[in-house]
């Protein structure tokens, strides 16, 4: 599955999108897909085994001192798309998510946001 969203990052978003690589534990077993966006901030997109557990993060704490994340992890019970929610900014600034369930259209979802934001940024 990384190797199928590696390939969507590097071709529906080579403007925002530099580099690609599967992240692996030591039994070559893949832990993680790390995005390099062009402006060196990193995004990590994790997938549990079956699909069923996600995370879609925007690392920019050392530049700009935001994250922005999508993930089910059920940590979060008063939002209302439980257990799906977004931290917005940072850690604290929980909001709703209604990012898609399908890996593939997340991803897209999630980089269309990066492209937005690094517009919005002027990167």
């Amino acid at each position: 599955m990384y190797d199928e969203l590696a390939r969507l990052a590097l071709t529906e978003f080579a403007s925002v999108i530099t580099h690609a690589e599967t992240l692996r534990r030591r039994a070559a077993v893949p832990l993680k897909l790390r995005l390099t966006v062009r402006d060196g901030t990193l995004i990590d997109v994790w997938l549990s085994p079956d699909l069923a557990r996600y995370s879609y993060h925007w690392e920019q704490r050392a530049k700009r001192g935001l994250i922005y994340r999508h993930d089910n992890a059920p940590d979060h019970p008063d939002v209302s798309t439980f257990p799906k929610h977004f931290h917005n900014c940072n850690e604290n600034t929980v909001e709703d998510s209604h990012i898609s369930d399908d890996p593939i259209m997340a991803l897209r979802q999630f980089l269309t946001f990066v492209r937005d934001k690094l517009v919005e940024f002027g990167a």
